[in-house]
């Protein structure tokens, strides 16, 4: 690992200031940047933990009724805090890799890495959340653009996650047993004008909707609904050593069928 220097804000305000540098670079869990770093893949001269700052952490109930999540809240506490307000996403936050990453690795973090088979993505987009930051409101269909990319300004801070509750919801993950990412995992909630359907590990693009999936489903909510819809296009998924493309089409629709089944 290349030597770099590390700043501990104890404010927002403090932590965008220290961004600032044009060197900077902001730090959740260090799950994904730091082993980056060790592996000399990435050099940073500056690491601006976010770790320390008390107001982007935490889980409540808004006057809206959404869960609202810091982004700086670690997985093992969503899937803790979340099992009786939200539970299709306590579960995903619960089988997020393993032990120590579930503790030090962050919301607000997997979102800003957008990881292309991380699973909150999933979870943000299916539920129709909004992510809050030291600038804005952005809403999930418009955060998440593409492969590693959203839509975060220089210096921008996840501060938030705010997630209405569906009637129903679930996540089924086909996870990479090395990695413990998904394969293919996707999530799907039901909402009363219609459910959203998001598919995390298939694409090398990253996480996206399955618009023939939500058609049928919300006139249908149930597995048999999607046997008359053809696989997705096989030479749009990720094809590698862990699964081709058509593997992977294929296991979008299974995994489907089985998170309605779970959310049923």
């Amino acid at each position: 690992m290349y030597p770099f220097d590390l700043t501990r804000p104890k404010t927002i305000a403090d932590a965008v200031a220290a961004l600032a540098d044009e060197d900077a670079q902001a730090l959740g869990g260090g799950q994904t940047l730091l082993p980056t770093m060790k592996a000399r893949l990435a050099q940073m001269d500056r690491l601006v933990a976010l770790s320390g700052i008390p107001e982007i952490r935490g889980i409540c109930r808004d006057d809206a009724g959404r869960v609202c999540i810091g982004g700086g809240t670690p997985h093992a506490e969503v899937a803790r805090g979340c099992v009786d307000s939200y539970p299709a996403l306590a579960a995903l936050a619960g089988r997020i890799g393993d032990p120590a990453v579930r503790t030090r690795g962050t919301i607000g973090g997997s979102l800003a890495n957008n990881d292309p088979s991380a699973c909150y993505p999933a979870a943000v987009l299916a539920s129709d959340a909004t992510v809050v930051t030291n600038a804005r409101e952005i809403a999930a269909d418009d955060f998440f653009d593409g492969m590693f990319a959203t839509d975060l300004e220089e210096g921008e801070i996840i501060t938030e996650v705010r997630f209405p509750v569906p009637q129903a919801a679930a996540y089924e993950k086909f996870l990479q047993p090395a990695s413990r990412f998904a394969l293919v995992g996707v999530y799907v909630a039901r909402f009363t004008d219609g459910v959203r359907v998001a598919v995390t590990g298939a694409s090398g693009d990253g996480v996206f909707r399955w618009s023939e999936a939500e058609d049928a489903l919300s006139s249908d909510f149930s597995a048999a609904a999607l046997s008359g819809l053809a696989d997705l296009d096989a030479e749009e998924m990720i094809s590698d050593v862990h699964g081709s493309g058509t593997y992977r089409a294929h296991l979008v629709r299974v995994m489907t069928a089985r998170a309605v089944a779970a959310a049923s």
